[in-house]
């Protein structure tokens, strides 16, 4: 059997999925085989950000840019509509701090990976959301510390430590985003950087999973032991994703954009960056970065099930080719 990248990223969902249950079954049998994969979590995701950050057009943000419609948009829908829903939600569904940190930590930040594939599959301009991802970076980034002050306020400050946090920021961010971009004019000038190049490109899919496998693995017996804890964020995460596509829907027509763009807009306010802000919740204090794991982990399994649902409802009910 050949297998191509193509094939590879378009049976991603369920590549998912099965990691998904695995690295459950994995932890849930045999709970110090899964607690043992813990050090492997900051490695693996190290890896799965420099294949996906070396994807990202960053030498052509002018192209993202130039598309001042849906930029405009992408920038209303994700950093004004979503903080207003998140903080709708955490009013009506009131959270322990450690909780709402984590609450916060995942819905607040846009997703720049799988998000460009599940647009596609969605029928909305996945280009469209490839160009803007460096853009959704580096507001994401700017704004979260400024969010997480808004909707926590001064506990934050006193448990979110500088140290361990900007040390996971730096190496598992920061570093591979710097390669990433080395890498991308490296291609620019040599053959030898273009395959190297090309050779990221099989880098995202194989990492998600294992990412997800570990993560789960290591991390569902601290959700099984807190599972009456970790149940009260289900709904927040699930209206959030009944919201956002409406609110979305809106949006777009507001900004008079197309099909394609709309169906991107909404994937974009739906999808959040859960394993780009889990090495941060992991560089809390051990209390908090316990269950802000845990509430990142379930936000990604809830998701996924969402996105699932997404594709078929989003081009066939909330914006179908018909409508004005």
């Amino acid at each position: 059997m050949n297998i191509t990248r193509e094939k590879i990223e378009n049976h991603q969902i369920w590549i998912y999925v099965f990691s998904l249950i695995f690295g459950g079954i994995i932890g849930l049998s045999d709970k110090n085989l899964g607690t043992s994969l813990d050090w492997t979590i900051s490695p693996f995701i190290a890896v799965l950000m420099y294949g996906m950050f070396a994807q990202i057009p960053f030498l052509k943000l002018r192209e993202a840019i130039s598309n001042l419609k849906f930029m405009g948009a992408l920038l209303v829908g994700n950093f004004i509509a979503v903080p207003i829903i998140v903080w709708f939600l955490i009013t009506i569904f009131p959270q322990s701090s450690p909780i709402l940190l984590g609450v916060c930590l995942v819905l607040l930040t846009p997703c720049i990976d799988y998000v460009i594939v599940f647009t596609q599959l969605g029928k909305g301009n996945e280009k469209l959301m490839l160009a803007s991802t460096p853009i959704l970076f580096v507001v994401q980034m700017i704004l979260l510390p400024f969010y997480l002050w808004l909707f926590i306020g001064e506990e934050m400050v006193g448990v979110v430590h500088l140290e361990p946090f900007l040390e996971a920021f730096l190496f598992l961010i920061v570093a591979p985003l710097i390669l990433a971009v080395f890498t991308q004019l490296w291609a620019k000038k040599k053959t030898i950087g273009e395959k190297a190049l090309d050779f990221t490109t099989w880098l995202p899919v194989p990492f998600m999973g294992l990412v997800l496998i570990v993560v789960v693995a290591s991390q569902i017996g601290k959700l099984y032991s807190d599972f009456e804890i970790i149940v009260r964020v289900i709904p927040i995460y699930i209206l959030f994703l009944i919201i956002t596509p409406l609110v979305s829907r809106f949006i777009a027509h507001a900004f008079n954009l197309d099909k394609g763009a709309g169906r991107a807009l909404i994937f974009s306010t739906g999808t959040r960056n859960s394993l780009v802000v889990l090495p941060l919740a992991l560089a809390l204090p051990k209390p908090w970065a316990t269950l802000a794991s845990a509430v990142i982990v379930t936000q990604t399994i809830v998701e996924l099930i969402g996105e699932i649902i997404y594709i078929k409802v989003i081009p066939k009910l909330i914006l179908k080719d018909s409508d004005n």
